[in-house]
């Protein structure tokens, strides 16, 4: 169904081709994983598929890609229209219309369909995916969860016959990721429809693959075989087949259910011993890769009791403070009567289903939103009466499309200016760019960058300032595990410093390393609040792959594991 022959592509300007070597073959009916390194390539090639490559980007394609016997380099994207579907990082840039039934119907209205056929299509796609209840909504007012599933359904609707998907679970919640993925694994194996995906969060996705292209380095041939197979020598690798790597399994185990049953030696070897105090295996973990991420290895704050939610009139000496917080937008109750507070040095992850208030409540920090009822305090001051100059010294956020920060021309340029608004010594932006996603060049523009690239420069620019309070809106869409932990390391140190950190996500196994306290939402209120081992693992939705492989032992991650048997 797609074929590569000895595809090479180069942009203007680079010295060395971003892909070469790739010559292998997408049967009908099959899901093929693309997995590598942030910034190997894997975008190109999915662009490759659809046309995108070399007819949108520019640069030279090499070799030739054929999707259902046409030759993309002779069939622009809209002569593929009917045969590949396609969603990229961004579902902003992808919508044509203003509502989610419209957007679900635009492909097939320009492929002619008939009414009926688009009626009935609209009604499947709304209920296989969970959006029948925001048929109505204009897109605008969804949240970033709510809109990758409204893209997803787009291009279902024609029913193509290939599907090309660059991190379709990146922005959903548990719960959604794996609907999505059923859907998917139901059109591979009922429909024969071909999907190419490529994903960091192969937690999610590993087992769903028939096979997989790991494409391990930039210009690097691509590594072809059986899930199993290609984990046994990919430098990214999930947290299951991590702990079976520890434990010595083999094969190596590549979902839940699998490890669990051959656990029971582990589990033995592990009575007795205690998980790591979170902060002591965090600093370990965060030295022994301080060197490479370029960054210094985080100091151990003094012990001390992190505090639960509690009314800020009885808490003293807060990074931020909020009390029954209410924010409503349109017709929407995005907040209701939501308590938090949050101390330095403490590191909170909000969780929860899409659209459950997470960014809402980084907006009412940052002060993007006016409250509708109750107060929001950040460093004493109140966000959304506070002068921008003034603000910026107190809170930071890191939204979920980095390119909203980012406007200079060169990755340079945003670096001297993020320098200058923070009063920063020159090169302190740089430094951290370097830290948190090695080998991004000083004249790279900003969108030539791929989304975890842009990230890692949009997170830069706002630590570059330094400020009390951090806030990550999604931190880790677009990362791989190498990049993840670089991120970690850098968000240790300042929190060992005495920095709050506040990040939105639905990242378990992110929350599982890096957070003290994880405060749950539902429908915009808090439904549980206290220290991460006890909110993720009575929860199946949340808890961490290994803590469900080790469950009822309360273990986090692969790595307080290997500490404890050392």
């Amino acid at each position: 169904m797609i074929r590569f022959e000895d595809v090479s592509v180069t942009y203007e300007g680079a010295a060395e081709p971003v892909v070469q070597g790739l010559d292998f073959e997408v049967p009908e009916g099959e899901l093929v994983l693309l997995v590598g390194p942030s910034g190997v390539g894997k975008s190109t090639v999915l662009g490759a598929v659809s046309g995108l490559v070399p007819h949108f980007t520019g640069g030279t394609l090499r070799g030739r890609v054929t999707v259902a016997g046409r030759d993309t380099r002779t069939h622009k994207p809209r002569e593929l229209a009917d045969v590949v579907g396609t969603v990229g990082q961004d579902p902003l840039a992808h919508f044509v219309t203003d509502t989610v039934e419209d957007e679900l119907a635009y492909g097939m209205e320009s492929l002619g369909l008939a009414p009926e056929v688009m009626r009935r299509r609209v009604e499947e796609t709304l209920d296989l995916l969970g959006l029948a209840d925001l048929r109505d909504r204009p897109i605008a007012t969804l949240s970033g969860g709510q809109r990758q599933r409204v893209a997803i359904g787009s291009v279902l609707t024609p029913h193509p016959r290939v599907l090309v998907l660059d991190e379709p679970t990146s922005a959903l919640d548990p719960a959604a990721a794996e609907e999505v993925l059923a859907v998917l694994q139901r059109l591979v194996h009922d429909l024969g429809t071909t999907v190419l995906m490529a994903e960091h969060r192969l937690e999610r996705v590993i087992q769903y693959a028939d096979r997989v292209a790991l494409l391990p380095a930039p210009g690097a041939a691509p590594v072809l075989g059986s899930p199993a197979e290609v984990m046994a020598v990919s430098p990214v690798y999930p947290p299951v087949v991590d702990l079976g790597l520890l434990a010595g399994w083999s094969p190596l185990p590549l979902t839940v259910r699998d490890a669990r049953r051959r656990a029971g030696e582990l589990r033995e070897r592990l009575v007795g011993r205690e998980a790591p105090h979170t902060t002591e295996t965090e600093t370990k973990t965060a030295t022994a890769t301080a060197a490479a991420a370029n960054v210094p290895a985080p100091r151990v704050p003094a012990p001390r009791r992190f505090l639960r939610r509690r009314a800020p009139e009885v808490a003293s000496s807060q990074v931020a403070e909020v009390g029954s917080l209410a924010v409503r937008r349109g017709r929407v109750d995005a907040l209701r009567q939501v308590d938090l507070c949050v101390a330095p040095g403490e590191t909170v992850a909000l969780m929860g289903r899409n659209g459950a208030g997470k960014s809402t409540l980084l907006s009412a920090l940052v002060g993007l939103v006016e409250p509708s009822a109750g107060s929001v305090r950040v460093g004493g001051a109140v966000p959304h009466r506070t002068a921008p100059p003034e603000l910026v010294r107190r809170v930071g956020l890191v939204p979920q499309e980095p390119r909203d920060l980012l406007y200079a021309d060169t990755v340079a340029a945003e670096c001297a200016a993020a320098d200058r608004d923070a009063q920063a010594e020159p090169g302190t932006c740089r430094a951290l760019v370097s830290g948190l996603l090695p080998g991004i060049g000083d004249d790279t523009h900003p969108r030539d960058l791929s989304e975890g690239q842009r990230l890692a420069l949009a997170l830069a620019v706002v630590l570059t300032a330094r400020p009390p309070l951090l806030l990550l809106d999604e931190p880790t869409r677009g990362l791989d595990y190498a990049a993840k932990a670089r991120l970690v390391t850098v968000l240790r140190g300042l929190a060992a410093e005495g920095h709050a950190i506040v990040l939105a996500t639905h990242d378990v196994e992110l929350a599982a390393e890096i957070a003290h306290r994880v405060v749950l939402l539902a429908e915009g209120e808090v439904i549980a609040d206290g220290p991460t081992a006890d909110i993720v693992v009575s929860s199946p939705s949340f808890a961490p792959q290994v803590t469900k492989i080790l469950a009822p032992q309360q273990w986090l991650t692969a790595a307080q594991v290997r500490e404890a048997l050392a």
